[in-house]
């Protein structure tokens, strides 16, 4: 029987990332060891202060709907957040808070994509910014960055991808998967195209607080012009290791935030309940846990930076925020690792997996297939163990190459 499927929804394309990491846990269910480098959240547990939180909303019955886009006691916090942190003033009515930062991505272009329109995306970029746009109706247009100039696309590479159907910007700052950070003179220049070009940014900040060297900056901190236009993104995932916890936020032009609460009301209604009371606490209570995650991330970063860089073959920049490095594998193209000659990164991460039970996520899944990503969301412990296993392979088939 053939089954008339949906266009739409045939086009969309499985997560890579999900899919090697489903494997790299099949094999450690069957109690193989295996390193994992490919986790996109935080290895610390939530802190104590919001657990209890989410423990006393149970215990009180905070376990019912709530207005679909979030309470307003989470609203007052994130507007006090966005004013102290980000030098941005919003009021309630500029907020909505969604299950995860990537559900407000989804409800931001739902909310100002018609179809055909183009949505402008740096690569490499996160796996799910393409296929939100398609599932929104719009056409993703890449604008391929390069890795000596810090994986950062300027006004000049948006020139060449500009026409009459660009609608949007996706800016993700600090990066995924490649921790570039986009400095406040940069911003300054994207956000003056922008405001010329009539084009919206969907900002995508939630690793701000995970940032090393430089400082983070929100681009619609700079000017009333570009805040019309921008749609801020971020979320308790990874600053308070609550990914499990889903919740995110967005704030904008009160109209956005209007449609984005109308389409959030008839698919998905409130996020949980128990999260946003959590929520509160964590935004508005003790911050040292942050700063101790943070520092714990910039010292493994450090560490992998240093070994990568040792090792014959690979090569990497050093992040300047997120917990993810791009691992450059070109000198590696076209020689064999384990029997198998490396065309690809999928061919590299395969071999990694198979080979030494290491896992990391091919390049292409980010678009660009020179690379393979590893996160440092993980133990020292384990970095050293699985960085050696790789040392060791790449190592050894060099020998064996010459």
């Amino acid at each position: 029987m053939s089954l008339n499927l949906s266009k739409k929804g045939l086009k969309i394309s499985p997560s890579v990332t999900l899919e090697i990491t489903a494997k790299a846990k099949a094999m450690k269910a069957q109690g193989i060891d295996v390193i994992g480098f490919g986790a996109g959240e935080p290895d610390f547990n939530t802190p104590e202060n919001i657990r209890k939180e989410g423990i006393r909303a149970i215990e009180e019955g905070l376990t019912r709907y709530t207005p679909a886009s979030g309470i307003i006691e989470l609203k007052k916090a994130i507007c006090q957040k966005l004013k102290n942190e980000n030098n941005l003033n919003y009021n309630t009515n500029n907020i909505i808070i969604s299950s995860g930062a990537k559900h407000s991505i989804f409800n931001a272009l739902m909310a100002i994509i018609n179809p055909g329109d183009e949505v402008i995306i740096g690569v490499p970029y996160w796996v799910s910014y393409p296929e939100l746009v398609k599932i929104s109706g719009g056409t993703p247009v890449f604008v391929q960055t390069k890795e000596e100039n810090g994986f950062k696309f300027s006004t000049s590479d948006l020139e060449q991808v500009l026409s009459d159907k660009t609608k949007a910007l996706i800016l993700n700052s600090p990066s995924n998967p490649t921790g570039a950070i986009y400095d406040k003179e940069e911003l300054k220049t994207i956000a003056r195209w922008a405001v010329e070009n009539n084009i919206f940014i969907i900002s995508d900040e939630i690793y701000e607080k995970l940032v090393y060297d430089g400082k983070h900056v929100s681009i619609a901190s700079l000017n009333d012009d570009i805040k019309d236009l921008t749609i801020v993104i971020n979320g308790m995932s990874k600053a308070y290791a609550m990914t499990g916890w889903r919740i995110g936020y967005a704030a904008a032009h009160e109209e956005i935030i209007k449609i984005m609460s109308n389409i959030q009301s008839h698919t998905t209604s409130n996020p949980c309940s128990i999260s946003q009371y959590a929520s509160v606490v964590g935004l508005t209570g003790d911050q040292s846990s942050v700063e101790k995650m943070r520092k714990k991330f910039e010292e493994r970063r450090n560490y992998m930076t240093d070994t990568i860089n040792s090792i014959d073959g690979l090569s990497c920049r050093k992040p300047k925020g997120a917990f993810y490095i791009m691992v450059n594998i070109t000198q590696l193209k076209g020689k064999f690792i384990g029997g198998v000659e490396i065309n690809s990164s999928l061919d590299f991460a395969k071999v990694l997996l198979d080979e030494c039970k290491v896992a990391v996520i091919p390049g292409i899944g980010f678009g660009d297939d020179d690379y393979i990503r590893l996160s440092y969301a993980t133990s020292m412990e384990n970095i050293k163990e699985g960085l050696k296993r790789i040392k060791d392979i790449v190592e050894k088939s060099n020998k064996s190459n010459k």
